[in-house]
Formats: structure tokens, C-alpha cells, sequence
């Protein structure tokens, strides 16, 4: 199998043409490829299909070979690759995914190269049973007019936190730090495995701790479901810019800053939709018996 390996800002993936050839069990090679002693080393395994619906379709496998619906990092790469790779001539062009088609437009430098790739990542999911959240796990539960969960109080592993929630076709919840605490070294390892799998959230969750800088800097580190802690997660720093300007803690435009690096996020409250934009990178290319 022919194979890529890109990252944005740290979040890695094993890129395949699957416009020139066809991969099967999928989510087996997932597994194989991610290990990072035995296989190629990623957080995932991404295909870069043809669409009928766009100019391009992902496909996204997490590192335990769950399929994940959506990624932000990974389909910044994805547009590096294919205008890099030569798939395409256009700076600005559709990729579908399985939660929905997202519009992309790249940057190039002087060589013609992707350097910065910003996605219209659409309208953020705020209401619980379509994030999913199960609201009989959260404490006092205080917004079921809208089903909106924001600044909610969820018990996990007997200490309570204020949660808020939100969908960007894969669930997240935010989760906020108190200013003195060093972010890198909060115990993620131990308590990311508790929120993603909180009865509370029926497919599991992505959890991102944030720490409010100012009204335009937010730090964040993210434990994704299926993948462990990540150096960056797309669709996380876009629900949690969504998750903070709705507790009123930042601004509709902040920087994000995560461990592998800074993404820009703003939200069009005119057009509810999420504007993400930040670097891909090309690591190395390979083959690799499967």
C-alpha cells in the first residue's frame, strides 16, 4: 500500500490515494498503520476518495479503527494533498464527508505549495440529542427548552465539572480550567478516558480542557475517543470557540492554541457557520506491506 503521512499542528494521519486504488478492511489497516512502535505511527488512517456529491470524498478511521465522521486537521491535509499531488487545479473546492460537504480554500507560497488551508466547517450542533447527550446524567439539568448544554454539571469519577457541549458532526465536550493551573501538566491521561466514556454521552466524546487566556486566546489540550490525547483536534478547537463565546468567556474570533500548535477559529453569527484555518504539512511517503 502506498501511503502518505501529513500532520496538522501535530494531529497525525496515513494519508491513501483511494482516487487510483482501492483499500479494503479499512478499518483493520487503521490499527495496523497507527501503532507507533509496530506500524507506521499516526493517529488514524484517512482515504481520499472520488464523490459524486463533491470534488472529493474523506474517509476518516480513528487509531483503534473506529470510523470517525469528521476531522479538522485531517481535512486541512487533505486539501494539501490534493492540490500538491496534482488531483485537482482549483483553490477552492468541495470534500465530502460524513458530515456533510465542507468548502475549502488553500494558501500557497512561492512554490506553489499548500501552505495554510481554511474550511468552512459549517453550523455548530447545540442540542443534545443530536450531539448526543443523554441530559439524565447531567446534574440539575436546567435548559431543556432548547436542549442546549451549556455550563452544565456532569459527575465523573465522583468529582463534579461544569460541561459544556457541542457537536461539529463528532461530539465534544468542554471542559474548563482554572487560570493558575498548568495545562501541561493536568492529568488528561486519567481523567480523558472518564468523559469519553461517560454513559452521558452515547457515542463517546471528545473532551477538550480549555483555558481561558483572554477574550481572543484560549490553550487547549484534547483527549479524542478512539485516539487517546492528540496534539490537535479541528473540529475540537471549533466547538470549543463555539462552547466559550456562549459562556461569554471569548470573543466569535480567538486563537487557539493547542499543543501542536495555533489555529484560527471564527464563528459567522450571520450565517452560523465555523470558519477554521490553519497549516498542513506533508511529513513523508512510504509503502507499506499489509
Amino acid at each position: 500500500m502506498k501511503f502518505t503521512k501529513m500532520q496538522g499542528i501535530g494531529n497525525d494521519y496515513v494519508y491513501v490515494d483511494c482516487t487510483k486504488e482501492t483499500l479494503a478492511n479499512a478499518s483493520e489497516i487503521a490499527i495496523k498503520v497507527s501503532d507507533r512502535h509496530f506500524g507506521i505511527g499516526s493517529d488514524g488512517l484517512i482515504l481520499i476518495k472520488k464523490s459524486d456529491k463533491a470534488d472529493f470524498y474523506m474517509e476518516m478511521y480513528n487509531a483503534d479503527g473506529s470510523q470517525g465522521k469528521m476531522c479538522g486537521n485531517g481535512i486541512r491535509c487533505v486539501g494539501k494533498y490534493v492540490c500538491d499531488h496534482k488531483l485537482t487545479n482549483k483553490d477552492e473546492f468541495s470534500v465530502e464527508t460524513l458530515s456533510g460537504i465542507k468548502t475549502l480554500k488553500v494558501t500557497k507560497d512561492n512554490n506553489g505549495l499548500v501552505k495554510l488551508v481554511k474550511v468552512d466547517m459549517d453550523s455548530p450542533i447545540l442540542e443534545a440529542s443530536k450531539i448526543p447527550v443523554d441530559v439524565n446524567y447531567l446534574s440539575n439539568y436546567s435548559n431543556r427548552e432548547d436542549e442546549r448544554v451549556i455550563n452544565e454539571t456532569i459527575e465523573v469519577d465522583g468529582k463534579e465539572y461544569k460541561v459544556t457541549c457541542v457537536s461539529m458532526g463528532n461530539p465534544h465536550a468542554i471542559v474548563y480550567l482554572d487560570k493558575d493551573i498548568d495545562i501541561k501538566e493536568f492529568p488528561i491521561e486519567q481523567i480523558g478516558p472518564k468523559f469519553e466514556n461517560h454513559k452521558a454521552f452515547p457515542e463517546k466524546v471528545n473532551t477538550e480542557f480549555i483555558q481561558v487566556v483572554d477574550r481572543e486566546n484560549l490553550n487547549m489540550r484534547v483527549w479524542e475517543r478512539g485516539s487517546g490525547e492528540t496534539l490537535a483536534c479541528g473540529t475540537g478547537a471549533c466547538a470549543s470557540l463555539v462552547a466559550t463565546h456562549l459562556n461569554d468567556y471569548c470573543d466569535a474570533k480567538a486563537t487557539l492554541h493547542l499543543l501542536g500548535g495555533d489555529l484560527n477559529i471564527s464563528w459567522d453569527k450571520d450565517k452560523n457557520t465555523i470558519i477554521m484555518e490553519g497549516p498542513a504539512t506533508e511529513v513523508f511517503t512510504g509503502e507499506i506491506n499489509i
